[in-house]
């Protein structure tokens, strides 16, 4: 199972507010694509995220992503009752994140991957540290990273030929 993170992964950090008060958020297609090349290869996907937002849902219902947990003040807690619910072994599992609350994930989960912008603490405990900022292409090099070493990733590249 892949579990990303949302502010600062799937996007690039930014929480911008209309002059009505709505929140907006900008997503990278790339992740998307990479998310939907994940989950359409039969894998597993779940967004865990501190704060709440109905944009979070939209997206996550675009990328057909339905394991989502929003609001988690302790991620650690989140991301257990999503392996639980999913029946996933923690090193199984892989988690994207970028700031200190996604610490204690990271240092449970089999394979833990930091944004190239995450803090510094956080890229000192991960396992992969993107080349990609959050919101600009992480998920999707970490989708390829995961895809390749599984050698899957040449299927997928000549399914688009």
């Amino acid at each position: 199972m892949l579990v990303i993170d949302v502010d600062g992964v799937l996007t690039d950090g930014s929480i911008i507010y209309s002059e009505r008060g709505e929140e907006i958020k900008a997503f990278h297609v790339r992740d998307g694509s990479g998310l939907k090349i994940w989950t359409g290869l039969g894998m597993k996907a779940a967004i865990l995220s501190g704060r709440k937002s109905e944009i979070v849902i939209r997206r996550a219902k675009e990328l057909g992503i339905s394991a989502v947990v929003q609001g988690a003040e302790n991620k650690l807690e989140g991301w257990k009752r999503l392996l639980m619910e999913n029946q996933i072994p923690p090193e199984q599992a892989a988690y994207v994140g970028d700031d200190l609350a996604d610490l204690p994930v990271l240092k449970q989960s089999g394979l833990a991957v930091a944004v190239a912008d995450a803090c510094e603490e956080v890229r000192a405990a991960a396992h992969y540290v993107t080349d990609l900022p959050g919101g600009r292409g992480a998920v999707r090099e970490a989708v390829e990273l995961i895809l390749k070493a599984q050698n899957r990733w040449t299927d997928v590249t000549a399914r688009h030929a």
